[in-house]
């Protein structure tokens, strides 16, 4: 799963119990934050059982499933199938205990006006905590909000504290709560109406949640690339035939950015509450977008440390892995800025919202042909130049417009300096 990735959902099972199964063949399918990815079998064999269910959470570590190999002894298969059904037992326990705590119908977690995230929401259900019980616990994340530890902390001590009874809701029938949106009608009959699928509701949360959280401000800056696209004009052809890459836009503009994040640490931050987080490596986001419509964001890690090789060798390893849904979980992890490509779709400037919690993003604009004032020895003149426009979105909680600004006025200085001789 990769060093920062602690936990996944299991999103589909492709094969079932008694399933033959060869090596690198994918079993099931999980989900992170960001990435849905497919797990292959380590061995090929028999899928003998199955752990863990759809929409359950599991910890990097634990094993999910048994899968018995042509060289199981039957000693050891019969050792296996013991343990599982001890394992089978206990759960069937543990689910018997759970179920004669509940003297409530399911709580329903939508109706509080507190956040709480999915997993904390899972683990609620599992637990029978009600939903006043669940808006008590006092929060130790962002907001006060409820994270996984302080309900596993809560719960570890539960037994020793006096439970919180909800007598009314065992008297009262259970109404479904007003602010659970119901599905939409089409008035007419015509209008389709489609749900989000999960990344897109993800997407919509990611979103709102920024727009709450950080104080945006932009920055714009118009940059003449001309030599820049004649540069790359001169070499792209050679380039892919010595590299078997194309060359685009993409990593000229990011080395510009790792560079200029090198000379202004102060943006290469993060926010946790009242506390700065200086980023010791630069970790460039690439949003990207997907064949479906959805958004990603792979990231180039070390960035800073790249040649522009190696930095068009990860842009296009990481575009062509994202479109083609190859990417895994620990690709979209550990971002410390993100640079997100507007121009692609036409459009001259953006103002793109922050990757929480990072504190900014650059999109970049368009190429285009415009008439610009030249200034020469002899005179000013007007002349045909290819410009584009850099719009720098920042956090202005903790970078102010003289950072922000410096910031995106040294990644244009960095575009307009290019060397038109420069080797590739």
């Amino acid at each position: 799963m990769g060093e920062s990735v602690a936990e996944a959902t299991v999103t589909n099972w492709l094969k079932n119990v008694g399933d033959k199964i060869e090596q690198d063949e994918a079993v099931l399918e999980i989900a992170t934050d960001k990435v849905d990815s497919e797990v292959p079998s380590e061995v090929s064999g028999t899928l003998v059982e199955i752990l863990f269910q759809k929409d359950d959470v599991v910890q990097v570590g634990q094993t999910i499933a048994i899968i018995e190999t042509e060289g199981d002894t039957p000693q050891v298969a019969t050792a296996v199938s013991n343990e599982v059904e001890k394992a089978v037992a206990v759960a069937e326990v543990a689910k018997s205990v759970e179920v004669a705590k509940e003297t409530v119908a399911p709580a329903d977690f939508s109706a509080s006006e507190k956040f709480f995230s999915p997993l904390v929401k899972n683990i609620a259900k599992e637990e029978g905590i009600s939903l006043a019980e669940l808006e008590s616990i006092n929060g130790s994340g962002k907001d006060g909000r409820v994270n996984k530890e302080d309900l596993l902390n809560y719960i570890k001590n539960r037994g020793s504290q006096p439970a919180v009874v909800s007598t009314p809701k065992v008297q009262t029938p259970v109404v479904a709560s007003p602010s659970t949106q119901a599905v939409p009608v089409s008035v007419n009959g015509a209008d389709e109406i489609v749900e989000m699928d999960r990344m897109r509701k993800l997407i919509s949360k990611y979103m709102v949640e920024s727009v709450q959280t950080s104080a945006h401000v932009q920055s714009f800056i118009e940059v003449d690339v001309t030599n820049i696209v004649k540069w790359r004009d001169k070499v792209k052809n050679a380039f892919e035939k010595r590299e078997g890459e194309k060359l685009t836009f993409t990593p000229i503009f990011m080395e510009a950015v790792a560079k200029a994040l090198r000379d202004f640490p102060g943006m290469n931050i993060s926010v946790d509450g009242e506390y700065i987080i200086k980023k010791k490596n630069i970790n460039l986001g690439m949003a990207a977008a997907l064949p479906n419509g959805n958004l990603i964001v792979p990231v180039i890690k070390n960035a800073d440390q790249l040649n522009l090789v190696g930095m068009a060798k990860a842009v296009n390893d990481l575009g062509n892995r994202a479109k083609a849904g190859k990417l895994k979980p620990d690709d979209t992890q550990g971002g410390t800025y993100t640079v997100t490509n507007v121009g692609t779709f036409g459009s001259v400037f953006g103002t793109p919202i922050i990757n929480q919690p990072q504190v900014g993003i650059l999109a970049l604009g368009a190429i285009r042909k415009v008439p610009a004032v030249i200034e020469t020895p002899e005179g000013d003149f007007i002349g045909i130049r290819q410009k584009m426009f850099l719009s720098h979105s920042y956090d202005h909680r903790v970078v102010d417009g003289a950072l922000g600004g410096s910031f995106v006025k040294r990644v244009a200085d960095y575009l307009e300096a290019w060397d038109i001789n420069r080797d590739i």
